[in-house]
């Protein structure tokens, strides 16, 4: 099994942490999005986007986007499950996870930032200012979420309970990248909570993106 990934994509660092919590070993390749390597015609052969994480299973076939490389792996390697069987449990966790995948993320990529940057000329100060607002508004929401019906005191280690879930899988990438852009994360305890409590663990600390092959490259 191999993940093409890149060491800073949140998307691959989903996945890298998945594997890692299930135990399953794989092989990494580094894809450099700043050199282009997944413009090249022999990753667009595989994956026509041109998007990472990418990952081919050992008969060839390829798995694209991080959702559905996430929900092969649950299915099809049930150890430490990350989805629980309840189905309104499951559903809240589906809601977070959408809220971090859909609304979050996609605008706040590096392909967006470029864009921002090379086609519309925006000044950092004002990309940093539209990176701060869609984080914001999205860890606003996840936090209200969290902490419903928990008290500071009592509220568990990880974001929905006392087992990590598919929501830490999601959120923990994303507030790295949050803290990366400096910021400002005092209004969030229970994500930071959870995210504190994560990375005490070797799964997570396994898949940071300081610890990948390609973060010196």
């Amino acid at each position: 099994m191999k993940l093409y990934s890149y060491f800073r994509s949140s998307a691959a660092y989903r996945v890298r942490i998945a594997l890692n919590l299930k135990g399953i070993d794989y092989q990494l390749v580094p894809i450099n999005l700043l050199k282009g390597e997944h413009l090249g015609e022999t990753y667009k052969a595989m994956q026509p986007q041109g998007l990472v994480p990418c990952m081919q299973l050992e008969r060839g076939e390829v798995l694209t986007q991080s959702g559905a490389i996430l929900a092969y792996i649950e299915a099809k390697y049930p150890q430490h499950p990350l989805m629980p069987e309840d189905l309104m449990e499951a559903v809240k966790i589906r809601s977070l996870i959408d809220m971090i995948a859909c609304d979050i993320h996609p605008v706040n990529n590096l392909r967006v930032l470029k864009y921002l940057s090379n086609e519309l000329t925006i000044e950092d100060e004002q990309k940093q200012q539209w990176y701060r607002h869609w984080i914001e508004q999205g860890f606003e929401a996840i936090e209200h979420m969290l902490a419903a019906d928990n008290s500071p005191s009592t509220s568990p280690a990880f974001a929905m309970g006392d087992q990590v879930t598919m929501v830490d899988v999601y959120l923990v990438p994303q507030v790295y990248n949050a803290l990366r852009f400096k910021v400002d994360m005092q209004p969030y305890p229970r994500i930071m909570r959870a995210y504190q409590a994560c990375n005490n663990l070797d799964a997570f600390i396994q898949a940071a993106p300081e610890n990948q092959p390609d973060s010196t490259l």
